[in-house]
């Protein structure tokens, strides 16, 4: 007879075990190849399409991003950061539970047994490292194509400023931190769904849903102030790491939003997950 103790479950569902049971899965492994080519196929477009006069002023950043291996990288983080990494953090966090009710092993975790909080915590530890892979390797990949095809030139932005290549890179990656901060907010609302539904594709497409909604609504100016609660309202404030002045405003008021739309979320997805009653 097993006598069954509260500590049995404390170290059940490592998270180097289900790191590697979700990197075995075609969706991450398809998810990251489409990230890694996705600086590939910005190139070709580039190569095809027509030439940038040289006589013209540059006066956006897709002027700008063939001019040097920072600025393509720029161009790409900016073309992918308020969709393309949304739905990719809500690809991997909407998935956590969903997909295990969904498949019907939900209970058989919790029954092995699996804390319910553990459960939740673990699944998102792992969806947190996958998401942060793949905004890494995006912005890598571009530096390195960049570099190569364009030159390891000075970052040109559209207002006229430069960085030297060196402090570009170094901003390219606090820039990427800061993304990947912003976009906790989208890490909890995809928890929530993804314990509230036992469809994974519902919890991962409300998730999107919901971060175009509060773009559309960012868009309307009679919103007034009431705009700067929007979980989106500050998506590009990386921008802001771009110039030579930076000014942290933008950048910290879009980390506090990111923080508490996260834990607003992510605390509810707990309480719900926790009173949930599970029958798959």
């Amino acid at each position: 007879m097993t006598v069954t103790t509260p500590g049995d479950g404390s170290r059940t569902l490592p998270v180097r075990v289900e790191l590697a049971r979700q990197w075995r899965r075609r969706r991450t492994q398809v998810t990251l190849a489409l990230f890694a080519l996705l600086p590939v196929i910005l190139w070709i477009a580039f190569s095809v399409g027509d030439a940038p006069d040289e006589g013209a002023a540059a006066t956006s950043l897709t002027d700008l991003a063939q001019a040097s291996g920072v600025n393509f990288a720029v161009f790409a983080l900016f073309s992918s950061a308020s969709f393309l990494f949304v739905v990719v953090v809500a690809l991997f966090f909407g998935d956590t539970v969903a997909s295990e009710a969904s498949w019907s092993s939900l209970r058989y975790l919790l029954a092995i047994p699996v804390p319910r909080v553990r459960l939740l915590r673990q699944k998102a530890i792992v969806a947190a490292l996958l998401s942060l892979a793949t905004l890494v390797v995006l912005p890598l990949v571009a530096v390195l194509l960049g570099t190569l095809v364009y030159g390891a030139g000075d970052y040109l932005s559209p207002t006229g400023e430069s960085l030297p290549y060196g402090t570009a890179l170094v901003r390219i990656v606090l820039a990427v931190a800061y993304l990947a901060v912003h976009l906790l907010w989208v890490a909890g609302v995809a928890t929530l769904l993804s314990v509230v539904t036992d469809a994974p594709l519902g919890a991962v497409g409300g998730a999107v849903l919901i971060s175009i909604l509060s773009q559309i609504l960012d868009t309307v100016d009679a919103l007034g102030s009431l705009r700067n609660l929007l979980p989106t309202h500050e998506v590009f404030a990386f921008a802001d790491l771009l110039t030579l002045d930076v000014d942290g405003g933008d950048l910290a008021r879009g980390v506090l939003s990111a923080l508490v739309w996260c834990i607003a979320f992510g605390a509810t997805a707990v309480w719900w997950f926790r009173r949930k009653d599970i029958t798959s």
